[in-house]
């Protein structure tokens, strides 16, 4: 069985580290953002999950990044992506829930599992896409009781789930379970399955458009497991983004045929909740950068997380990163960043056409333990700002 994680942007997070955003006039300092462009090649990693021991909870089995002999016989939930990084910092698909249906833009998110929408109930949510989900609307809601395998709230009558995100934005809420449409492109039929009813949120959450969050990841409460769990899909999932510029994309939930040109990377299932894989090196204009390959190696590791908008690199990957990029930039002039609060580091000189940025800025490879290398265009690492004048 395999958990196939398809995609053309790259979304890598490195834990607790300095961090740098690059721009298409050049490179700034506080945060690294890898974009792609239609034109290239895409990224593509597939995850994988080893058979379940029987005895064990399905949350329990161990995905892996490796080669996919996925059967593709049951039928999959293709899924339109909309929005994009440069205006939104995510990308969004539509879900339907209940009898009769109600819409909702959700976020897709490979770094958390709980899939929730904002709860008529809720008090404390801000203004999103879409109207709040109403349960007293829908015929075939019903909510999740309290038992031994959840969080009750404190009149031990619903199951509730909590979630905090690194940007130390909140949601909180209480689980139900309804009929969930995947769109018109699905060859899936509706299922039903558990989601959060969401009471509470803070920070990003209560401010963003989107309505809410579409957990990719791993666990009990995750849409993708459960629809496995269930024997109505192949353990696979694939996202598929437009980058720089192009925005939307697509997303199949369910197997597909691995292209023939993937790149695989193997990911330890058992030291990170998240979808990591082996990074071990980083090369800029053919050469390696100078650093030991544990620097990759710390806490989780290199992990995949779609719901991110930037890359972060260890402080030492980010410097080296850095330097490597401004030795290979030889006319090009270094100027000011578009945001005074931080010290970006930008260069003019490059012009606005993506197809010629190769001429500027050097090519950069990332090195996987099991030695395949994934080549990325400069496009792949820079970040263009838009409406920028000088």
């Amino acid at each position: 069985m395999a958990r196939l994680i398809q995609l053309t942007i790259l979304f890598i997070q490195f834990y607790y580290y300095y961090y740098i955003t690059t721009t298409a006039h050049g490179v700034s300092s506080n945060g690294t953002t890898f974009l792609l462009d239609s034109s290239r090649s895409a990224m593509i990693l597939p995850l994988f999950l080893s058979p379940p021991n029987p005895c064990t909870k399905f949350s329990s089995t161990r995905r892996l990044l490796q080669r996919s002999n996925a059967n593709n016989a049951l039928p999959n939930a293709r899924m339109r992506l909309h929005d994009d990084l440069l205006i939104n910092g995510y990308y969004t698909t539509r879900l339907w829930i209940g009898t009769p249906p109600q819409r909702f833009a959700l976020i897709v998110d490979t770094g958390s599992s709980v899939t929730y929408v904002p709860c008529s109930s809720c008090e404390q949510c801000g203004r999103h896409q879409d109207p709040k989900f109403q349960p007293d609307l829908s015929s075939t809601y019903q909510s999740v009781k309290c038992n031994i395998d959840c969080n009750c709230d404190d009149e031990k009558q619903q199951c509730v789930y909590e979630r905090q995100y690194a940007e130390m934005s909140t949601s909180s809420g209480v689980l139900g379970e309804d009929i969930i449409s995947f769109g018109n492109l699905s060859a899936l039929a509706p299922q039903r399955a558990v989601f959060g009813c969401e009471n509470m949120e803070t920070g990003d959450l209560y401010s963003q458009h989107a309505d809410g969050i579409m957990g990719l990841g791993r666990g009990d409460l995750s849409i993708v497991d459960h629809l496995v769990d269930k024997g109505v899909i192949n353990d696979s999932f694939s996202l598929c983004y437009g980058g720089m510029g192009i925005g939307g994309g697509a997303m199949v939930l369910g197997g597909i045929s691995p292209p023939s040109n993937m790149v695989f990377s193997q990911s330890d299932p058992v030291r990170s909740p998240y979808y990591n894989i082996d990074l071990k090196e980083i090369h800029v204009a053919g050469k390696p950068l100078p650093l030991n390959p544990t620097v990759f190696d710390g806490k989780h590791g290199t992990i995949l997380d779609s719901g991110t908008t930037y890359a972060y690199l260890p402080e030492a990957a980010f410097v080296s990163f850095k330097d490597a990029i401004m030795k290979e930039l030889h006319s090009l002039k270094p100027i000011r960043g578009p945001d005074p609060n931080y010290n970006d580091i930008c260069f003019s000189g490059a012009g606005s056409d993506i197809s010629q940025l190769s001429s500027s800025f050097p090519a950069v490879e990332m090195v996987f333990g099991n030695g395949q290398k994934l080549l990325l265009s400069p496009e792949n690492y820079l970040f263009r700002v838009s409406n920028w004048f000088f």
